[in-house]
């Protein structure tokens, strides 16, 4: 089920009116909620987070019986709305969309976040799970991943690689593939990932590694060619690509990832039940379909599983950026 233009677009204040619960967990005698939720979303209107934080909200409210309002609040690559979101009280009435960016990737380039990701923030669950994908264009000499490898070899520094920016996932997956093969290439950062696949798809770049809806078209239509994906696993909705470790670099595995959580001491009940909530939603067929439309497959991982996630992809990309150098101007 691909999502509408209403799904897509939502309303920039109240995300969605609330529905009668079958079973509310207010009706349960909690005392919570008996006020409207938040949900900060750390990027504005119509984007990827913004889209997937509307989503849950219009199936959460009638789980919670309470509306959920959707709050924008962009800015330093999602460590406004973050810090925001930490700084709030811990009651269960804000929570914040989280990322790979603003948990394991933002606090090794910024000097100053507003926030730590290991202690100030409670992982509830992830929410959507995605592999990136290794693109070239047609026209590269290269038809698998070891073939661009050698290619990189051959031409040292020569080769160029895209991404939305300087710290964004898309440059973090394309400085792991260098750093575990030993290749050198220029990167060329765009601010946005649009005109960074328009410059590939002419040809003027090597290759990028994003998320497949956004290469997808190209790739079917010739324009680009699809190498790999990066996660550990093959994707379920690109079964027939390899994984970057399948097709010859060892130790690869970089997955894009969003999830929820609420600001460090939340009390370990409404956690609890938060995640009770969002864990049945999540494993509907219907979130399959729509998370899949996405090229992404849907979370669903309890808290502490969760946080041990935010804390092994904090310790292993801080590595990979301090061995590759790269810095936030």
């Amino acid at each position: 089920m691909r999502p509408t233009r209403r799904q897509i677009l939502g309303s920039t204040g109240v995300l969605c009116a609330l529905a009668t619960p079958l079973t509310s967990l207010k009706a349960q005698g909690s005392g919570w909620p008996n006020k409207p939720i938040r949900i900060i979303v750390p990027g504005g209107p119509g984007g990827v987070t913004d889209i997937r934080a509307r989503w849950l909200g219009e199936r959460l409210a009638p789980a919670l019986g309470q509306l959920i309002v959707v709050e924008n609040r962009p800015g330093a690559g999602g460590n406004l709305g973050t810090a925001a979101a930490a700084r709030s009280a811990p009651d269960g009435y804000t929570l914040v969309i989280v990322h790979i960016g603003t948990m394991a990737i933002n606090p090794h380039l910024y000097a100053s976040l507003g926030y730590d990701p290991l202690t100030d923030l409670a992982p509830i669950t992830r929410l959507g799970v995605g592999p990136q994908v290794l693109a070239v264009h047609k026209d590269v000499p290269a038809r698998s991943v070891a073939e661009l490898v050698s290619l990189a070899r051959a031409k040292p520094g020569e080769l160029t690689f895209v991404s939305p920016g300087v710290g964004t996932p898309g440059h973090l997956a394309s400085s792991m593939l260098m750093h575990l093969t030993g290749i050198r290439a220029t990167h060329v950062p765009y601010k946005g990932g649009g005109q960074a696949v328009v410059d590939l798809v002419a040809g003027h770049v090597t290759w990028t590694i994003e998320g497949f809806t956004v290469l997808k078209p190209f790739v079917q239509d010739g324009r680009l060619r699809a190498l790999a994906v990066t996660t550990a696993q093959r994707s379920k909705t690109m079964p027939d690509l390899p994984t970057m470790a399948e097709a010859g670099v060892p130790g690869y595995d970089f997955t894009a990832w969003a999830g929820l959580a609420a600001p460090a001491g939340t009390p370990d009940p409404i956690i609890k039940k938060l995640y009770g909530a969002i864990a049945p939603i999540l494993a509907t067929p219907e979130a399959r379909d729509w998370f899949g439309a996405f090229g992404v497959e849907p979370g669903g991982e309890p808290p502490d599983v969760f946080a041990a996630i935010i804390r092994a992809e904090y310790t292993k990309l801080g590595e990979v950026i301090r061995a590759t150098g790269i810095k936030v101007e």
